[in-house]
């Protein structure tokens, strides 16, 4: 493509050398170069794509986009000649614009819906893609979990939002394929980011908003969080936000260029559940469908799981969906890691969820108490690299809602594990609930499987849906559900 095109829309562009060449393909690693490329160059948390420049006009680089405040003059004077320099302003903004043009803005190819907010993200997008699939949708899904064109499964991601280059290729094969609509998780960090900067999001989804994600390496205060989140509106023109979340009320007023419609239990709602009942296999409620009053379940127990169908049956109806194919797909509809119940011969009740942050966790908790006969076992740890301020509040949650917790290890990255289970105790002993410490998670998970009778629940939280553990900068198999089934055939 010519390079004049992939810069369509840019502004404050310093530039040496020709625009009237053509590019092969645009890379932001420098490795993956090859001859006559365009090279983005972005700082990143761990480190800065600049210092890689000269590896990349080596590789063959014909075109080089710098940031204009991490470049000097005499950086510049040390590039070849006969390679293009462009420095910008921001370069994960232009890398962003860059790929919507060089895949010829895929985005407007189709519907996309972005679903953002602290919890919940990952379920609802799975029962919009469940919903209008059951209506004869086809139907793309990016997300925390894995990638999916219609029925085919692309592969498991590394993280909520792809980077913006990757997720506009994405993008294109799902326009390729004749998508009707895309479903996507847009996390916070990918706003924050600009990964999703130039997509052309036709309906935003907010579920809700609550304390996760305060790091140096993520957002620094609640501020930030939020107003990472409120980013996708400005780029959508009508959203669905739950009436119940009092973070989510604010939006109207925020972004008045968008039109919001409202879903919800405790408020009034433009759709809204009533008469809702919680067993430990699913939910059920009323909720009103052209004009009548229809019972919907599913097959995900908790009143979270509500919001959730709420907002995927708002999408449902915009598109037209039937009630009979929204009852059905509801039904029927599973999300890895997400009150997911691991079916065995033992009849032990073994439930793997992803909680990892104070709301959730209690969220999760306070759901399977309600309907537990026996005792709620909890394995839970806290992940390393993040925020610690959440742990011993997770402790303290545990130790209050469970009759018995065993703290062990997440995904402890670069941290002391045993540094972080203490943390943990910590909240843990402001309680009087039975607990013990157990680093090693397998182990823990063992110990609480063992322990488990007939009427008791387990709730293994945290990882749901991850396949590894990472420790010290590598990441090991680590699949919760491989590793019950050993525990119980063994």
């Amino acid at each position: 493509m010519n390079l004049k095109s992939i810069l369509s829309g840019l502004e404050g562009l310093k530039v040496r050398g020709s625009l009237d060449i053509d590019i092969p393909k645009i890379e932001n690693i420098s490795s993956k170069v090859q001859e006559g490329d365009m090279f983005v160059a972005i700082d990143g948390f761990v480190e800065d794509g600049h210092q890689y420049i000269p590896e990349a006009v080596r590789n063959g680089a014909k075109v080089i986009m710098a940031q204009q405040d991490k470049v000097t003059k005499e950086m510049v004077k040390e590039w070849p000649e006969d390679v293009t320099i462009i420095l910008v302003p921001n370069t994960r903004h232009s890398l962003a614009i860059c790929a919507c043009n060089y895949y010829q803005n895929p985005s407007r190819k189709f519907k996309l819906i972005g679903v953002t907010g602290t919890k919940g993200k990952t379920t609802t997008t799975f029962m919009i893609k469940a919903l209008l699939e059951k209506q004869g949708l086809k139907v793309g899904l990016i997300g925390t979990i894995c990638t999916y064109i219609g029925a085919e499964k692309l592969g498991d991601n590394s993280r909520t939002t792809p980077e913006s280059l990757e997720l506009q290729e994405l993008f294109a094969k799902m326009a390729q394929e004749k998508c009707d609509a895309v479903v996507m998780e847009v996390s916070s960090q990918s706003l924050k980011l600009s990964r999703v900067d130039g997509c052309d999001f036709d309906i935003g989804i907010f579920t809700n908003f609550s304390k996760d994600h305060i790091s140096s390496k993520e957002h620094p205060t609640m501020e930030d969080y939020f107003a990472s989140k409120v980013k996708l509106f400005h780029m959508c023109k009508l959203a669905y936000i739950n009436s119940d979340d009092i973070y989510a009320s604010k939006l109207p007023k925020l972004v008045p260029n968008c039109e919001f419609k409202t879903y919800g239990i405790d408020n009034p709602a433009n759709l809204l559940a009533k008469d809702i009942t919680v067993t430990n296999s699913s939910v059920d409620f009323k909720v009103k469908l052209s004009n009548k009053n229809e019972r919907i379940k599913t097959g995900i127990p908790g009143r979270f799981s509500v919001y959730n169908s709420l907002a995927a049956i708002s999408i449902a109806l915009k598109f037209g969906v039937t009630t009979e194919n929204i009852k059905e797909a509801l039904l029927e509809v599973r999300v890895p890691g997400r009150s997911e119940l691991v079916d065995n011969e033992k009849e032990k009740t073994i439930m793997i969820d992803y909680a990892h942050s104070p709301e959730s966790l209690e969220n999760i908790l306070a759901t399977v108490k309600a309907y537990t006969l026996g005792k709620v076992i909890c394995v839970f740890g806290c992940g390393g690299d993040r925020d610690g301020g959440k742990r011993p509040i997770m402790g303290e949650i545990a130790g209050k809602l469970a009759d018995y917790t065993i703290i062990t290890s997440d995904n402890p990255r670069s941290e002391n594990p045993e540094a972080i289970v203490k943390e943990i105790e910590a909240g843990m002993q402001q309680t009087k609930g039975q607990y013990e410490c157990i680093v090693d998670r397998k182990q823990a998970i063992r110990r609480a499987i063992e322990m488990a009778h007939k009427n008791d629940i387990v709730v293994i939280a945290g990882k749901g849906h991850e396949l590894t553990q990472e420790i010290q900068g590598k990441k090991y198999p680590f699949d919760e559900r491989k590793i019950v089934k050993e525990i119980l055939e063994g």
